[in-house]
């Protein structure tokens, strides 16, 4: 069974809370640049943990330092409460590369 599909009022409300993440039509994405390539790696493994975790895959584009993330949850057809997590576990690995 898959997860329930966010209403409209759902994801602008989920939104709000990642600031640093837009709506791409049934996705939602953000660009970071990390400190450098080596920095962006370990961003991505961080995600990949969790990910892999959660059972819920995000597409990644790796271009040297800027990573790129894209969520959505295709067997629901859309956003679920599934990407709204991810998005804040990705926002807390880029927080804590950040900060090394």
């Amino acid at each position: 069974m898959s997860p329930e599909r966010l209403t409209e009022d759902e994801t602008t409300a989920g939104l709000a809370g990642l600031p640093h993440w837009t709506r791409e039509g049934d996705s939602i994405v953000r660009t970071a640049d990390a400190p450098d390539f080596p920095a962006g790696i370990r961003v991505v493994a961080a995600v990949a943990e969790a990910a892999e975790a959660m059972d819920h895959h995000p597409d990644i584009d790796i271009r040297w330092r800027t990573l790129r993330f894209v969520l959505s949850t295709h067997s629901a057809g859309g956003l679920t409460a599934l990407d709204l997590d991810l998005a804040a576990r990705i926002d807390a690995a880029l927080a804590t590369e950040s900060a090394r």
